[in-house]
């Protein structure tokens, strides 16, 4: 058996297939983890989640920004269609319910203690140790899969607040947490988040603002952490962060990286995610 962990897909479907092949992806023995943002802006967003649902236990999946986009849109809260957007299939599909009941219940955060290695999308303020970030994403998770869900998505959106702290309470306490889990990129040496810098590191090289994995203090250094949502980033392997992110989206490529021996697969973008279409 062996464990792969994939970067994001957002509705690459063609080359989801074809990189499966490539590993020879077998679903009754093998697992596969999802970076998050399964879905979105690539051309087959339902198939994507579809698939992906179908493999049930042989599927790990956490969640990033374009999914609770999804279900923003879907249960009418302040989430809408943006431009470039390709979820209306999802959301015109005869299982629709189906899906995004599914999707509602995935993790934030999965950790493997045998494996070693800690699943996210995004990323961790340096304040967080390991234990610290699971009670977090536990307590995100429990408020999108309970029944005030509909209230959460309400109050997803925004930037504030930008600094941790114990002391924070109600919808500022879920919004930073889930802001870290599902857009952080960079952030300065005392955790303040800087959510609109998306460029690669060498565009802020004489930044305060810095990785969120290159600060030396960070809590979690001593853990494997595999992450995507940063395409501009590409694939990056080192000191124990693993970034899978390669823009297929973009014309870049889709990674997978074989946790039991760290082996690193890409197969080149097909061509047919083209962004809107």
């Amino acid at each position: 058996m062996s464990t792969y962990a994939i970067g994001d897909i957002q509705g690459c479907y063609t080359e989801l297939q074809q990189l499966l092949e490539l590993i020879h992806f077998n679903p009754s023995q093998d697992v596969l983890w999802c970076t998050g943002d399964l879905v979105n802006r690539g051309p087959q967003s339902l198939e994507v989640l579809r698939y992906i649902k179908k493999l049930k236990e042989r599927a790990i999946v956490v969640l990033g920004n374009h999914d609770l986009h999804l279900l923003a849109v879907a249960y009418g809260n302040t989430g809408y269609l943006k431009p470039g957007d390709t979820l209306t299939p999802i959301l015109e599909a005869p299982d629709r319910e189906e899906l995004l009941e599914w999707l509602r219940h995935r993790p934030f955060l999965h950790h493997d203690p045998e494996l070693g290695f800690t699943l996210i999308h995004a990323g961790l303020p340096p304040q967080w140790d390991l234990l610290q970030a699971r009670q977090c994403a536990s307590e995100v998770e429990k408020a999108l899969s309970g029944q005030k869900y509909r209230e959460y998505l309400a109050n997803l959106y925004g930037n504030e607040p930008k600094k941790w702290s114990e002391k924070l309470t109600g919808w500022d306490r879920l919004r930073f947490i889930t802001n870290c889990l599902t857009r952080l990129r960079y952030c300065n040496a005392k955790g303040k988040l800087a959510m609109k810098k998306k460029a690669a590191p060498s565009f802020y090289l004489n930044d305060e603002d810095k990785p969120w994995f290159w600060w030396p203090h960070r809590a979690t250094r001593n853990q494997q952490i595999i992450f995507g949502h940063w395409s501009t980033l590409g694939y990056y392997a080192e000191n124990g962060v693993y970034a899978l992110d390669t823009g297929c989206l973009w014309g870049g490529a889709l990674t997978a990286l074989r946790l039991e021996d760290k082996q690193v697969f890409s197969l080149p973008c097909a061509g047919e995610c083209t962004p809107g279409e």
